[in-house]
């Protein structure tokens, strides 16, 4: 009896060691993909995006809180071409698709840093373009697709609350010229804006919360 308890408990150990063995080569893929994440976020992204995602260059973009999915589809974008940008293409030239992944997830995954309109707040001419458009030119309403608060919609409209408002302009002039070609429903709505009302939402959005 005893010496059956004994290989009883014998397999049983063993097959708890197994489990744990099974469960650490399970954890050592996930530990070696965040220190290469980390590795890029800090050798890479940082210097223009900063460590947590939000940036103190107002040209540059808070990647902090935004949709995973939608940075996922502007890394690929930049590497495909569909989006072009000098300073990003060499950037992501040698990512992966899960580099490009865990990346999208570690900036979504921080907290973004809230900020202020300059001039354009309650009853300004970006709210009443943000929440009711221009209809005198065919501009839809900007909280239709990105939401009363500028939250957006994961895997369709990116946040645009606390955004730069120099980086959300610089986008939209962009997007008129056609020069940034990977959002036509963007391109068609810009074409009808003119730069004082672009300037104005930008503003505006850049305080929503």
């Amino acid at each position: 009896m005893i010496k059956r308890m004994s290989v009883l408990t014998l397999a049983l150990s063993s097959l708890l060691a197994s489990s744990a063995f099974a469960a650490d080569t399970k954890k050592a893929p996930a530990l070696a993909e965040k220190s290469a994440t980390d590795k890029t976020v800090q050798t890479v992204c940082a210097a223009c995006h900063a460590a947590d995602g939000n940036s103190v260059i107002s040209l540059n973009p808070k990647l902090a809180g935004q949709h995973a999915d939608y940075l996922l589809k502007q890394l690929s974008n930049f590497k495909d071409g569909s989006r072009t940008n000098s300073v990003m293409a060499p950037q992501v030239a040698n990512l992966s698709t899960d580099d490009m992944k865990n990346l999208a997830h570690y900036f979504s995954s921080q907290k973004i840093n809230l900020a202020k309109a300059k001039s354009n707040g309650a009853g300004s001419l970006g709210e009443k373009i943000y929440r009711g458009g221009i209809a005198a030119t065919g501009v839809p309403a900007c909280a239709s697709c990105h939401g009363a608060n500028g939250a957006g919609l994961p895997k369709q409209f990116p946040r645009l609350a606390a955004q730069h408002a120099d980086y959300t302009l610089a986008q939209l002039r962009t997007f008129r010229t056609g020069e940034r070609a990977n959002a036509p429903m963007m391109t068609a709505i810009a074409a009808k804006m003119t730069d004082a009302e672009m300037q104005a939402v930008a503003d505006y959005m850049q305080g929503l919360r």
